[in-house]
């Protein structure tokens, strides 16, 4: 039998509007497609794609992350998340302590603070953009912890067009580059060693530098890449999940009833529906066969995040439902996986978690007030801007209703 192969313009606008009905598509062809227009292997399965980010080995970021030679030569080679092994393990080191859960904890009551303020800010005339509170909040608390408290919120405003360098040769790149380079120039003027405390992450950056623990070229891209990734993976999963509960109201009352314990399954859940990041490149090292389809060494495949979320092999039936309650809705794919899972997942669950508590204690109803308008992007997935409308409540909701108790988290397909 010939390999599955598709004419599918995986990044043609109409296809990045919806691309669902796509990503069905390919997993019924097969566990590894040829995307004919690209020259790459599209992964769409969830258990191909959690297996295959666990075997760094075989399956490369070096040289595979983006899908032009361009980008991945001259623009990511040796970053954290274009490196394997001991130059991958050195460069994620450096931040380890700052990132870790413990870290992460010491900040949750300052995040709520700020959580609470920003809600009350952007929902006192009764309606808000999603999007606008979920940047107000990442972004000011990343620059905080960056070293720039109090530096403009516009420096980090190209951040976005970062991810479409990582797409193929298309407009969108085009128009990424200068845009990216600019992001890259605003940290190189503000990220410098006058400027931020020793207790930040880019002085526990200098201080790795001044260790000899990396070279002093790894800084800026160190500080770009995680900066990057702790703002939009976290702003666009929380402006959906706001999105989701506006449109779900029997989900948003779920979770005012019991928001300790359900804010963060929640964004959890909006995460798995709709990735913010949607696909990320490997380079095979050595033939292998994934599914019965045998790739040799030195093909490219595109790890498509945003279909794993959809799998009806690991989510059921009701894949395609937004459901906060969904058992082990944490195990999506959003995140990545392996050694490159995403450093930063304490820190969007702490502020996300905040965000969604905040709203609960003050909104009595969620609703959508506009038609939120989407992001095209070569892989980011969200909105630009999402108008939602809230009845305001001087106390949070009564537990009246119980909600259905979270089920036991079990490996495998949820049955």
């Amino acid at each position: 039998m010939s390999a599955p192969s598709s004419s599918l313009p995986l990044f043609d606008d109409r296809v990045l509007a919806d691309p669902y009905p796509s990503y069905g598509g390919l997993r019924g062809s097969g566990a590894a497609v040829l995307l004919e227009e690209y020259g790459v292997w599209a992964i769409p399965r969830h258990a191909d794609i959690a297996a295959i980010l666990k075997n760094p080995d075989v399956f490369a970021s070096e040289g595979g992350v983006a899908l032009t030679a361009l980008a991945n030569q001259e623009i990511l080679a040796g970053t954290v998340l274009a490196s394997d092994g001991a130059q991958h393990a050195k460069l994620r080191r450096v931040l380890s302590k700052q990132l870790a859960p413990r870290a992460m904890t010491a900040l949750a009551d300052r995040i709520a603070v700020r959580a609470e303020q920003l809600v009350t800010q952007h929902t006192a005339s009764g309606r808000f953009d999603a999007v606008a509170l979920a940047r107000h909040m990442v972004c000011d608390t990343v620059l905080e912890l960056m070293g720039l408290p109090d530096a403009d919120r516009e420096v980090l405003a190209g951040a976005p067009a970062t991810f479409d360098v990582f797409g193929p040769h298309n407009a969108r790149f085009e128009q990424a580059l200068p845009l990216a380079a600019r992001v890259v120039q605003a940290l190189h003027e503000h990220l410098v060693r006058e400027k931020v405390p020793a207790q930040s992450w880019m002085g526990a950056i200098f201080e790795a530098v001044d260790a000899g623990q990396i070279a002093e070229s790894d800084a800026i891209p160190l500080a770009s890449a995680y900066t990057a990734a702790s703002i939009d993976t976290t702003v666009l999963g929380l402006a959906d999940c706001l999105v989701q509960l506006a449109q779900h109201p029997e989900q948003w009352q779920i979770l005012r009833r019991d928001p300790t314990r359900w804010a963060v399954p929640a964004f959890h859940e909006s995460l798995r529906l709709e990735a913010p990041i949607q696909g990320f490149g490997r380079l095979l090292t050595q033939a292998t066969d994934i599914g019965g389809v045998h790739l040799d060494a030195g093909e490219q495949i595109w790890l498509l995040y945003g279909s794993a979320g959809r799998d009806d092999r690991r989510w059921g039936d009701d894949a395609d439902t937004f459901d906060i309650r969904r058992p082990c809705n944490h195990q999506h794919l959003a995140f990545g996986g392996g050694p490159h899972l995403c450093a930063g997942i304490p820190l969007a669950e702490i502020q996300a978690g905040a965000v969604l508590r905040a709203l609960a204690a003050r909104c009595a109803h969620l609703t959508l007030d506009g038609e939120p308008v989407r992001v095209l992007n070569n892989l980011l997935r969200g909105y630009s801007a999402a108008p939602l409308a809230v009845e305001l409540t001087p106390r949070p909701a009564s537990s009246g209703m119980s909600a259905r108790p979270a089920e036991a988290c079990q490996q495998g397909s949820v049955t």
